[in-house]
């Protein structure tokens, strides 16, 4: 996610916390465990979505 967004994953993870805990922490812990099973670990990009790849030329 933090790749995507150009940002450090450090301030994702601070921006999912906060978020956590101002919304009730059960929504935040139950995406968070379902980003983690879905998402590919870094350096698995393979086939995945690509920005680059659905832009106008």
């Amino acid at each position: 996610m933090a790749d995507f967004l150009g940002w450090s994953p450090r301030s994702v993870r601070w921006l999912w916390v906060v978020g956590t805990l101002l919304t009730g922490v059960a929504p935040g812990i139950v995406a968070y465990t379902v980003l983690a099973i879905v998402m590919p670990a870094d350096g698995s990009r393979g086939s995945g979505f690509q920005l680059e790849d659905h832009r106008r030329q």
